[in-house]
């Protein structure tokens, strides 16, 4: 049985392609009190768009120098009786829970409890790689490890969807090979982040859960935020739809938090969620230079718990969460004092926050953007289809592949934070669109009918990206 590999929200394309595609340059920031309601109000508006269409189902809280300038829930809390989401609904924030875990582990090494060079074999002396693998390799997704979240799927919720003994969940990975030398490459992993927890359990000798409630979420007094959400009582607890459309409200199995743990466990809402927000941009709960050490980037720009990028020339740290039901994004731009919380209630493997993230990002920093549309799929001949298959360069790294299967395209980047291997569906002989993606491609061709470029439209802007091949 092939398993999916998405799950708990690989950023995945996550900075997606556009992010390789867009344009830096500098963005008006937020200056007085007439132009921060105009932002709200477009942003309010692209919001409105895309739960319109089913893009975004859930919560928001943006905030700018320590203000809430947008707070407020879209779409359906729980469709069949039509209640509608609010800025109290609880959602699962899968894997943005890392951060929280990352957070801990510099805790402790604050206290001289542990510290983040240890070998895993001080904890785990009978794992047979432990000499090879330290927790930074852990932190930062480098240790080669087999992911256990890729023995899991729909077919396993006898499992998933109940209680877990921490062993099973070892016997996943225990015994298998290393996948690389660790250090020497980027693979996200949620084994990482699941022998944190057990690491932060054998350093305390207390539950990684209240290691975590009494060392973060108390002293921010984050009460709407814990960990068993399948159990949760709360009204306010929102159902995660795996589909959810005017035609289909699929609801998702939950999935049992011993599954997740350390590695996508935590719940939360946009408001206790602003409240660690707040703690990261004025480095509370850890010092300055324990969160230094979480933002500095390693492979793949990633830190602990964190990726480190820019976006519009602004410097952002980030991390987002998917798994059926459920997607997050956590997204902070240091300099302009932005935050941007997104905590939605569908969701399936593969989907992500990423467009609406940048598309709010637009708006607060006065860049074009697109707000959602309707489009409709149009059946194209495979023989015109077959016209646009090729390699496409945006530059002298950045590469593009359509390619044709069964009579459909598919567009795929050439780098682990490009674009995956997703379907574009026709709108006409030529347009192209993406369904989770606010973008479109326009195939171009010159006077002798040869396919030359393609133009992809996302956030207002036009961007050629020439056939090579």
């Amino acid at each position: 049985m092939q398993k999916r590999h998405f799950l708990f929200g690989i950023f995945l394309a996550a900075t997606a392609f556009l992010t390789l595609l867009t344009y830096h340059s500098g963005a008006q920031e937020i200056q007085d009190t007439s132009y921060a309601k105009d932002v709200t109000v477009k942003m309010d508006d692209y919001l409105s768009s895309a739960a319109k269409l089913y893009k975004f189902n859930g919560s928001v809280l943006i905030a700018q120098k320590g203000k809430i300038i947008l707070q407020k829930g879209y779409g359906f809390k729980n469709a069949g009786d039509n209640i509608l989401n609010d800025s109290n609904s609880i959602f699962e924030i899968c894997s943005v829970t890392k951060q929280f875990t990352a957070a801990v582990i510099l805790k402790l090494q604050e206290n001289g409890q542990l510290s983040v060079q240890d070998k895993l074999s001080k904890y785990f002396p009978d794992y047979k790689y432990g000499d090879k693998i330290t927790l930074i390799n852990l932190l930062t997704h480098t240790s080669g490890i087999y992911n256990y979240t890729n023995d899991i799927d729909e077919e396993d919720s006898a499992i998933v969807c109940n209680p877990v003994a921490k062993q099973r969940v070892l016997d996943v990975f225990y015994d298998k090979p290393l996948e690389f030398t660790p250090g020497t490459k980027f693979s996200y992993d949620n084994s990482n982040y699941y022998l944190l927890g057990l690491i932060i359990e054998k350093v305390t000798g207390r539950p990684y859960e209240a290691v975590v409630r009494d060392s973060i979420f108390v002293p921010l007094q984050m009460v709407h935020s814990g960990f068993d959400f399948r159990n949760v009582k709360d009204t306010f607890k929102a159902t995660g739809y795996k589909v959810l459309n005017e035609n289909v409200q699929h609801i998702a199995q939950r999935w049992d938090s011993t599954v997740t743990y350390a590695a996508g466990a935590i719940y939360s809402t946009t408001g206790d969620m602003y409240q660690w927000a707040k703690a990261v941009a004025t480095k509370k709960i850890i010092s300055a230079d324990s969160w230094q050490q979480a933002f500095t980037p390693h492979l793949d720009k990633y830190g602990y718990g964190w990726w480190i990028d820019t976006l519009y020339g602004k410097k952002y740290i980030t991390h987002s969460g998917g798994m059926p039901g459920f997607m997050s994004n956590i997204i902070y731009f240091p300099e302009a004092d932005v935050t941007i919380i997104l905590l939605n209630n569908e969701g399936d493997y593969g989907e992500s926050l990423w467009p609406i993230n940048m598309a709010l990002s637009a708006i607060v920093f006065n860049m074009p953007y697109n707000k959602w549309e309707t489009r409709t799929e149009v059946k194209v001949d495979e023989a015109v289809l077959r016209q646009y298959v090729g390699v496409y360069a945006v530059d002298d790294k950045v590469k593009i592949f359509i390619t044709l299967k069964n009579g459909q395209l598919y567009a795929k980047g050439n780098s682990a934070r490009s674009i995956p291997n997703l379907p574009i569906y026709p709108e006409s002989d030529n347009r192209f669109f993406l369904k989770n993606f606010n973008v479109t491609f326009t195939f171009i061709k010159n006077t002798k009918g040869e396919v030359i470029k393609f133009i992809s439209h996302e956030n207002g802007k036009d961007i050629d990206i020439r056939k090579i091949k």
